[in-house]
């Protein structure tokens, strides 16, 4: 069964939107944005167990990786191609499941602000200009302080590549992983977008005004 994307915009008027690279800032804006609007908040990789759990890996082999995988490490030893094969895939295998689960959440009425990585160009079928926001910030930031975030996934990665044979050559191996995925080409496809973006100082505490900023273009203040 199909559903029109007029139909599915329709249902998700109340979600907003916000994609881009790492270390950017989505994590923080989502919850403050939830914080001080009372949205709702779909946070990073937010209903992602259940959604592994009812993955098929014969329609969602991405999201099923690390269901069949040997171990930890032979997630973060993967080549960057491997990588970013599998984060691409699993972004089209996840929005499938998000789309359902956020009109779901949106049907009381209540706004939603979701972290999200559905692809713009699907954003752009499915939500409207003021639903969405890009977050940047530089390949060298997104790279280098991708582990300074207290976050307990990112930490437990930091952990696996620790808990490799040669430490060294893991991380050095996972950075180029990561800088695949934040690279200047992926940066300049956001800001190419069309799309509401924001680039993130990392040197400045810009939370307020970023805060303001987003709240801004949603309409919410």
């Amino acid at each position: 069964m199909e559903i029109a994307n007029n139909i599915v915009k329709h249902a998700l008027r109340n979600c907003y939107f916000l994609n881009g690279t790492a270390y950017a800032g989505k994590s923080t804006m989502c919850k403050l944005l939830a914080e001080r609007y009372h949205m709702v908040h779909c946070g990073e990789n937010y209903g992602l167990d259940e959604m592994q759990a009812v993955a098929d890996p014969a329609l969602q082999p991405n999201l099923c990786y690390t269901r069949q995988m040997n171990s930890w490490q032979d997630f973060v030893l993967r080549t960057p191609d491997e990588y970013e094969r599998w984060v691409k895939g699993n972004e089209l295998e996840l929005a499938q499941f998000e789309v359902p689960e956020l009109i779901r959440r949106a049907a009381g009425g209540q706004k939603v602000i979701v972290d999200t990585n559905i692809p713009c160009e699907l954003l752009w079928q499915i939500s409207d200009y003021d639903h969405v926001a890009i977050l940047l910030s530089p390949q060298s930031v997104s790279v280098e302080r991708f582990f300074e975030r207290e976050d307990p996934e990112k930490q437990f990665l930091l952990s696996v590549i620790h808990s490799c044979p040669d430490p060294a050559a893991a991380l050095d191996n996972f950075k180029a992983c990561i800088a695949r995925i934040n690279s200047p080409e992926v940066y300049s496809a956001f800001r190419n977008s069309g799309f509401f973006f924001l680039e993130r100082d990392p040197d400045k505490d810009t939370r307020e005004a970023m805060l303001h900023s987003l709240a801004t273009h949603f309409g919410l203040e």
